[in-house]
């Protein structure tokens, strides 16, 4: 019996025990995740210190929008879709969804579709803005707005313009889509009341108007 004490009192000093293998490992855990975070505070703070600061009031911004460049007084939290409709009164732009998932809100920055609901205004910078209202030339409406009245492709109209705005960008850079290629290039417009085949047909007959 003395002996095994012996032998248990000789390993306690010689090794490690169960319990404090476990509250070291323990410790080393925590040591890791402290290195870890205040690295990345460190990264994310530097970040902060890089970009500009704007708020907590209004700040005068200017913005290219469909040609001309507009002088705005807007708040931090203001998205491109406010500014547009609030600021600039271009309603032409709907907010619909308000959270990027219809793209009723689209237009252009720099030439690319995107929801301006879900663009801060302050991220356009330099680049230019068009919006549904710029898309028609010398007072001659664009070949998809000519089609959608013909071939009656809104009902409500509140979709209408972002599947304008997709279609005319779809033949801007494709003169001859296929059906395919309409059904993709509207695949993130949604229309609440259907009108999806008057707006296929809308926008493969302005293709063949304007090749």
């Amino acid at each position: 019996m003395e002996d095994k004490k012996q032998d248990a009192n000789a390993g306690s000093k010689k090794g490690f025990s169960r319990r404090s293998f476990i509250r070291g490992a323990g410790l080393s855990t925590a040591g890791s995740v402290l290195l870890t975070t205040n690295a990345l505070a460190f990264e994310f703070e530097e970040g902060l210190a890089k970009g500009k600061e704007y708020g907590p009031g209004a700040n005068l911004i200017q913005m290219k929008v469909n040609g001309l460049v507009q002088t705005l007084s807007v708040e931090p939290r203001t998205t491109l879709a406010s500014a547009l409709r609030d600021h600039l009164e271009l309603t032409g732009t709907k907010v619909v969804c308000d959270r990027g998932s219809c793209s009723a809100c689209t237009v252009y920055v720099d030439g690319k579709p995107v929801n301006s609901c879900m663009m801060s205004v302050f991220d356009v910078g330099d680049k230019e803005v068009t919006t549904i209202e710029g898309i028609a030339k010398n007072g001659n409406l664009h070949p998809v707005q000519e089609a959608f009245i013909e071939h009656d492709a809104s009902q409500c109209g509140y979709c209408t313009p972002g599947m304008v705005m997709s279609c005319a960008h779809l033949l801007d850079h494709n003169p001859n889509p296929t059906l395919d290629d309409v059904k993709s290039a509207t695949r993130g417009n949604l229309c609440r009341c259907g009108t999806y085949p008057h707006v296929f047909k809308a926008t493969l007959d302005a293709a063949k108007k304007s090749s």
